[in-house]
């Protein structure tokens, strides 16, 4: 069974999302999950999704937020918007942007394929933003 200790879990999946480990992001994929560990400050992240259908995320959430406070909206839809913040578990459903609003400290379990096809657009979406972006250069 594996077990690890959330700021031991390897920044950006093991290397999987090099640019992403350096913004915050930390996780290992176990059996058909994802772990993910966040620390991130205030962003709306809508720009990362781009090139994904509809350019909102594809890949359901489910959540605790240590610290912080999450909105998540979707777009083009009638559905409202929904937040998380501190203390609170929480489920997104694939077809939102998600939206930092404090800093924030969030674990997360994702269904693993569907956090790969997001990840891998995320990374592409950051090196387009970032041309000149390494993997081992700390984001600003």
């Amino acid at each position: 069974m594996p077990v690890s200790k959330l700021k031991d879990l390897p920044a950006g999946g093991g290397g999987r999302w090099p640019l992403s480990g350096q913004g915050g992001f930390r996780s290992a994929q176990w059996g058909d999950m994802e772990i993910g560990y966040t620390v991130v400050g205030p962003a709306n992240h809508a720009a990362v999704y781009k090139g994904l259908p509809g350019d909102v995320c594809q890949c359901p959430h489910y959540g605790y937020v240590f610290t912080g406070r999450i909105r998540c909206t979707y777009p083009g839809s009638d559905w409202p918007d929904e937040v998380a913040s501190t203390g609170e578990a929480y489920f997104f459903r694939a077809g939102h942007v998600l939206s930092y609003e404090a800093d924030t400290e969030a674990l997360e379990l994702n269904p693993a394929f569907a956090l790969q096809v997001l990840m891998d657009q995320v990374e592409a979406n950051i090196r387009a933003m970032i041309p000149n972006a390494t993997d081992a250069q700390p984001l600003a």
